[in-house]
C-alpha cells in the first residue's frame, strides 16, 4: 500500500494501472496453479495405504521409516531403495512345508510365529512401513505383505504407487543389495481376519459372496501356468484382471475409474466381494484397492486357486 501511495503522490497513474494489471495477472496465475493441483489429485489414485513416489522420496533416510522391498533380496541386488530391507511374501507365510495347494500352505502364520518373523526383519509397529514392489508387470507382492501386516495389527503401512519403477523414475535414492535388518521385538495378540477369506468359509457359504477372479485371460480360460492341479476358474466368478487397475506407467488409475470398471463388470459396492488369484497376491492388491474405493465388505482369499482347484468345483 505504501508503494501505491507513493505512485499516487507522484501522479504516475500509468504505473498504477500497470501495477493493478500485474496484480490481476498474478492472481490469475495462482488460481490456475490451484486448479492444476486439484486436477492432478483427480487423476491419481488416493487411499490410506498409498503414497506417491515423490512422497516416498521425502521419507528416505527417516529413522522412523522402514522401506521393505517385497520383490526379495535377489531382485534387490539389481537395485532397491536406499536403506531398504528385502523379503518375500513366501517368507511371511506358511510355505516351509508341502507345496502350493496343500491344506495349510500359503496362509498367514499364527500370531506368535508371525511376530517372530517380523521381529527378525526389524518391522516394529512403532515405525512407518513402506513397501515397494512391481505392479502391472508383477504380482503386487507389496500388497500381499501390506495386507498381512494390516491383519497383524500394524496401523502405519503404505505402498508406493507404481512400485520400484515409479520410485526410480522420481529420483528416489537407490542402492544395490538390500540392507541388513535391525532385529526388534514384535508382539501380535491375534490375527484380524476381517479381510481374510478361508477355503472352509467359501465351501460353507459360497453363494453368499460375489467371487472375483483377477488373473489373466489365459488363467481364467483354463491354462495351467503355475503348477495348478487343474485349469479353469471358480464357479460363477466375475473376471476383472488385476492389471486393468493400472495405467501404462504402472500407477493406479483414479478411484472413480476403478469403481466404474468393477461396477461395469457387475461388482457393486454393497456386495460381499471375495477376490482371488493364483496364490492370494494379486488378489490382495485388489482387496486393498476396493477397500480404499469404498467397498465395505471385501476379502482376499489367500490360498486362492492353488487350493480351491484341489478341493472345490471349477468351471
Amino acid at each position: 500500500m505504501k508503494d501505491m501511495k507513493r505512485v499516487r503522490r507522484a501522479g504516475a497513474a500509468l504505473f498504477l494501472a500497470l501495477a493493478m494489471a500485474a496484480g490481476t495477472v498474478g492472481c490469475g496465475s495462482n488460481e490456475t496453479a490451484s486448479e492444476t493441483d486439484a486436477a492432478d489429485d483427480g487423476e491419481r489414485f488416493q487411499g490410506e495405504y498409498i503414497i506417491t513416489a515423490d512422497e516416498a522420496k521425502e521419507l528416505v533416510g527417516d529413522d522412523n521409516v522402514v522401506f521393505v522391498d517385497a520383490r526379495g533380496s535377489k531382485q534387490a541386488i539389481l537395485g532397491t531403495i536406499d536403506g531398504a530391507i528385502a523379503t518375500t511374501w513366501q517368507e511371511l507365510c506358511t510355505c516351509e512345508e508341502g507345496k502350493a495347494g496343500d491344506e495349510n500352505w500359503g496362509k498367514i502364520p499364527e500370531a506368535d510365529d508371525l511376530a517372530e518373523r517380523l521381529g527378525e526383519l526389524g518391522l516394529s509397529k512403532e515405525k512407518e512401513i513402506v513397501f515397494v514392489g512391481e505392479t502391472k508387470d508383477g504380482w503386487g507382492d507389496d500388497a500381499r505383505l501390506l495386507w498381512e501386516l494390516a491383519a497383524a495389527g500394524y496401523e502405519n503401512v503404505k505402498m508406493i504407487d507404481g512400485g520400484y519403477a515409479a520410485a526410480k523414475a522420481a529420483g528416489v535414492k537407490t542402492q544395490h543389495l538390500a540392507s541388513k535388518p535391525e532385529k526388534t521385538e514384535v508382539e501380535i495378540d491375534e490375527i484380524d481376519n476381517t479381510h481374510v477369506m478361508t477355503t472352509e468359509e467359501l465351501q460353507a457359504n459360497y453363494d453368499d459372496y460375489t467371487i472375483v477372479d483377477v488373473r489373466t485371460d489365459e488363467e481364467y480360460d483354463g491354462a495351467v501356468l503355475y503348477d495348478e492341479a487343474q485349469g479353469g476358474h471358480m464357479p460363477g466368478a466375475i473376471h476383472v484382471r488385476y492389471t486393468d487397475m493400472f495405467k501404462d506407467d504402472g500407477t493406479l488409475k483414479p478411484n472413480d475409474e476403478i469403481v466404474e470398471m468393477f461396477e461395469a463388470a457387475g461388482v457393486e459396492k454393497d456386495d460381499k466381494v471375495v477376490a482371488y488369484c493364483t496364490g492370494g497376491i494379486r488378489s490382495a492388491y485388489v482387496q486393498l484397492v476396493l477397500e480404499m474405493c469404498g467397498y465395505e465388505n471385501t476379502w482376499n482369499y489367500d490360498q486362492s486357486y492353488w487350493r480351491w482347484c484341489v478341493v472345490g468345483e471349477v468351471e
